[in-house]
């Protein structure tokens, strides 16, 4: 069974068996978000985001339209995801170009990254890294702009 907090806020989304949604959680209709996950306080979810299963969303963070993340991801608190490439206010690309988190990776605090982003099958982002371009499949990386500094065996 799913717990939902009295105090968020969670339209018509698909939401999986075991997941918890605590307070000041915004979920958009459309969000789709597997089972067992953790969505703590004060994040944002929008309509066309789809999240795996055994996922930890952590406190401060804001999935935008386009995000997809897989299974068996942690996004450390406050990480800032990106969805539109030239930004300007009032004005609306056709369609926004997400990040992709692969299964297994890891994502540290206060982290940034950049639209259309792939970040690989259990690599991990250092804490307030901007991740610029791809990472690789068990990549570590950290720093601005994001560098590999070493490979998880």
């Amino acid at each position: 069974m799913s717990f939902i907090h009295r105090l968020a806020d969670v339209s018509e989304c698909e939401i999986g068996e075991g997941t918890n949604v605590w307070q000041f959680v915004v979920i958009l209709k459309g969000a789709k978000i597997g089972r067992n996950c953790n969505i703590c306080a004060q994040t944002l979810i929008e309509g066309d985001v789809v999240i795996g299963d055994n996922v930890t969303l952590k406190s401060g963070v804001q999935l935008w339209n386009g995000t997809r993340i897989e299974s068996d991801v942690f996004i450390g608190p406050n990480v800032t995801f990106t969805n539109d490439p030239f930004p300007r206010s009032k004005e609306y690309p056709e369609s926004f170009n997400g990040v992709h988190i692969k299964c297994g990776a890891s994502v540290g605090a206060n982290a940034t990254l950049l639209p259309g982003i792939t970040v690989g099958e259990k690599s991990m982002i250092g804490a307030g890294a901007v991740v610029t371009k791809n990472v690789p499949a068990k990549a570590i990386v950290f720093g601005n702009p994001a560098k590999i500094i070493r490979w998880i065996d």
